[in-house]
């Protein structure tokens, strides 16, 4: 009913459901109590008080809140959850997720069922059909990105596990638009170890820069919740702001078009893809390039509506136009972890682990944390 990012105190709902629900009679007449079979009715019973039989909100004045309730018809506020969400919070209250206690909690008063038939209801509140549902925002794997446009800032850290010392770290903004488009900036550093040239004796040094800057547009053309896909198109530009020379970079802009594909299997399987292209500016530089990356995940839950946990295991593909060059293949098994209650700082780590020219390619760890902004600071919903 209350989406978490924008929960509000409604601690006369609670009242008034009772109240609607099991009123005992005090006159001769008995009253009868609501048939809580359908979701407008579930709706009118426990959440209208606050919310308003329209999805506006009540008017605060009426319900003493500091702060109007959410407008359910506002479909950018709407559909970025997925129903679970919004089950969570409505039925074990607002401290199950870090929110505030004025948000009751209806387990014991409706059934998980009668919550759902709710949820339903709320929405009906957007009508307008571009906007792609939460539930298409599957879990982000490490390398593969995905087809859901989104509100995140994630830092990803790669850590080479043999060979010359090798950290390297990419820190992705990113910011919805429209019903469907997002923008993103990608700003990589790092730290790398390299043979000591000038000193000639096998020693190494490490040295630091910032990587090519990257800027990417992502535009989701179809997206269907009753089969559960979503797919999108994007392009990304490298620029050549990083130290070539030691190894930050490719010292050539790229330009890397992609498209990608999510879709939710049966017994809370997805699947995700991206198919694309590397195309530089200097040949010289840098070959142009293809690469194919496909994750298959599995997410649980502690408890009915707890914290989640998303196993998954990726493998890529990649290979140079060069015509002697052959195909790079690597798996990466990894699991993500939602942190905290709000469960929008969340946590993913694996091991990419190369399945060909393991003389050339070492193992690296790979983890990132995420923080889906829209959903609160770094510091709400502990």
């Amino acid at each position: 009913m209350i989406r978490p990012s924008r929960l509000h105190r409604c601690e006369s709902s609670i009242t008034l459901f009772i109240a609607a629900v099991s009123l005992v009679p005090l006159t001769l007449v008995a009253a009868e109590e609501p048939v809580l079979d359908n979701g407008r009715a579930v709706y009118q019973a426990a959440c209208a008080s606050c919310h308003g039989s329209s999805g506006r909100g009540a008017p605060p004045s009426l319900l003493a809140l500091d702060t109007p309730p959410p407008d359910f018809t506002d479909c950018d506020f709407a559909n970025r959850e997925p129903d679970s969400d919004w089950m969570g919070i409505t039925y074990e209250g607002g401290p199950s997720r870090g929110f505030s206690e004025f948000m009751p909690a209806f387990q014991g008063a409706l059934t998980v069922e009668q919550v759902q038939l709710a949820v339903n209801h709320i929405r009906t509140f957007c009508t307008d059909q571009r906007w792609p549902r939460g539930e298409l925002n599957l879990p982000r794997p490490l390398i593969t990105n995905k087809a859901f446009p989104e509100d995140e800032a994630v830092i990803t850290t790669l850590i080479d596990a043999g060979g010359l010392g090798s950290i390297l770290n990419k820190f992705v903004w990113e910011q919805r638009f429209g019903p469907r488009s997002q923008w993103e900036v990608v700003v990589p550093f790092g730290w790398l170890e390299t043979v000591d040239v000038i000193e000639d004796d096998g020693s190494t040094r490490w040295s630091s820069s910032m990587g090519d800057i990257a800027f990417a547009l992502k535009h989701a053309f179809y997206h269907n919740h009753e089969k559960g896909s979503i797919v999108a198109i994007a392009g990304e530009i490298i620029f050549p702001t990083g130290d070539d020379e030691l190894g930050f970079g490719n010292g050539t802009t790229v330009f890397e078009p992609f498209i990608a594909w999510g879709q939710i299997l049966p017994a809370n399987f997805f699947f995700q893809t991206q198919l694309g292209a590397e195309l530089t500016a200097d040949k010289d530089k840098a070959e142009n390039a293809a690469f194919l990356r496909c994750a298959l995940g599995w997410t649980t839950t502690t408890g009915q509506f707890g914290r989640a946990w998303s196993p998954m295991v990726e493998v890529t593909a990649g290979r140079e136009f060069a015509s002697d060059a052959d195909i790079r293949y690597s798996i990466v098994p990894q699991i993500q972890i939602t942190l905290n209650k709000r469960q929008h700082i969340m946590f993913n780590i694996g091991v990419r682990e190369p399945l060909n020219e393991r003389d050339v390619r070492n193992s690296q760890v790979v983890f990132y944390l995420l923080w889906d902004w829209f959903d609160g600071t770094l510091l709400e919903g502990w």
